[in-house]
């Protein structure tokens, strides 16, 4: 799957990000263009009471890869993202946040390897970016999760390319802030292939993280005992079940070929 033939779907979930929008967008498009790769952009207003809308709205008129899915009240990150899956009409979903923080342009540049894997999964090597409480706290929250999950990861909360395929069939999706670890932990539970990639950061410019409040917190204990429960009690013998589309059955079918 080659540039020139893969399709990515863009999901971008904002909530009051008028200051930032707009660079967002255009980061979005300008990356697509300078790696020759298609692409869509699905923005998500989740319930904005800024002049966000309008401003996505301007850059529709003259775009057509830019396209809006309104939310009258706030849902969340997570909702915004399954939201922006159902819609989407690429071969991978990224998400990038509306606040500017993540440049597109780190995640194409691995683009080709979804040749080979399901999952592209990022991890900051520019922890600097962000403030030391805020790496303190992704320290513990990846600790946990690794070791609840017996997983080896870098990072579960950044710009993952997944095969949208994977994402449309998920099982017990969960709309909180904790949809991004439930979503990994069960797809590499199962089995399907993935790459870790290194991914530089960039720093709010303008307004304030959402990411770190008593909210989130409440949300990710919640997700985070649910998924337990799923892995571990409800998930049944799923793990080597491949859905077809997907390099995964793919390449353990050749691999059951190779070794008769």
């Amino acid at each position: 799957m080659d540039n020139e033939k893969i399709k990515i779907s863009v999901i971008m979930p904002a909530l009051n990000e008028e200051k930032n929008i707009s660079d967002a967008v255009n980061n979005v498009l300008k990356s697509l263009d300078n790696f020759n790769i298609a692409g869509e952009l699905i923005v998500i207003n989740d319930g904005s009471m800024d002049k966000k809308e309008g401003l996505v709205k301007a850059i529709m008129k003259n775009e057509s890869r830019v396209s809006m899915v309104k939310h009258e009240k706030p849902k969340g990150i997570g909702a915004s993202f399954w939201d922006g899956v159902d819609k989407a009409k690429g071969d991978a979903c990224i998400m990038m946040p509306g606040d500017n923080e993540n440049d597109l342009s780190e995640m194409l540049r691995y683009a080709g390897l979804m040749d080979s894997v399901d999952m592209v999964i990022p991890f900051t090597f520019n922890k600097q970016a962000r403030s030391v409480f805020r790496n303190i706290v992704s320290f513990f929250y990846k600790a946990i999760i690794n070791a609840a999950f017996f997983t080896s990861l870098n990072y579960t909360n950044g710009t993952v390319m997944y095969r949208t395929v994977l994402l449309k069939a998920l099982e017990d999706k969960q709309s909180g802030f904790f949809f991004q670890a439930d979503t990994l932990i069960k797809l590499i539970k199962t089995g399907y292939l993935f790459a870790e990639v290194p991914y530089g950061l960039g720093q709010r410019l303008k307004g304030r993280s959402k990411a770190i409040s008593l909210k989130s917190l409440y949300n990710v204990v919640k997700g985070y005992l649910r998924l337990f429960i799923y892995v571990y009690f409800k998930s049944g013998k799923k793990r080597g079940v491949f859905l077809d589309g997907s390099i995964s059955k793919k390449r353990y079918v050749e691999i059951e070929k190779r070794n008769e």
